[in-house]
């Protein structure tokens, strides 16, 4: 696809993320890989295919049922890659491991970058970095408790 056509792919990305699951397997590949650093820092760093991506933004809308993104900087494509840079707002609702009890109900925002790779038309691979240490602070987490 051309570097445009590919731009014009991240409208759909980022409403799948403001929470329309519907259009998922319209537009990731049956063989999605994402690979990414979890917000609590604990859990699995890479998944395969579309149900887990799915439980993934469904989690964090669990956390902050308003939540929404908006492009920051981008996108920035090439026949094979886009890339860009998000901003995301929303009001936590409680259940973060380690959270401050006083955190619900507070205004959280934090950025990330999304690196997405396309092949025939759908997502293929997602390389996500969020701020994760300005996500916790705002819930004042002091010590993430392990998970065995």
């Amino acid at each position: 696809m051309s570097n445009s056509a590919n731009a014009a792919l991240y409208e759909s990305w980022g409403d799948l993320w403001n929470g329309d699951l519907s259009i998922t397997d319209t537009i990731i590949a049956e063989d999605f890989t994402g690979h990414l650093a979890p917000l609590s820092g604990t859990g699995p760093d890479q998944f395969h295919g579309r149900q887990p991506l799915n439980d993934w933004i469904s989690g964090i809308h669990a956390l902050l049922p308003d939540l929404s993104f908006v492009l920051d900087v981008g996108p920035i494509a090439d026949e094979q890659y886009l890339v860009v840079r998000w901003k995301a707002r929303g009001t936590y609702r409680g259940g973060f491991p380690g959270a401050s009890p006083d955190a619900v109900g507070r205004e959280i925002t934090f950025t990330g970058t999304d690196i997405l790779r396309i092949a025939d038309g759908k997502f293929a691979e997602y390389w996500g970095d969020a701020d994760s240490l300005l996500f916790i602070q705002q819930l004042g987490v002091r010590e993430v408790p392990a998970q065995g």
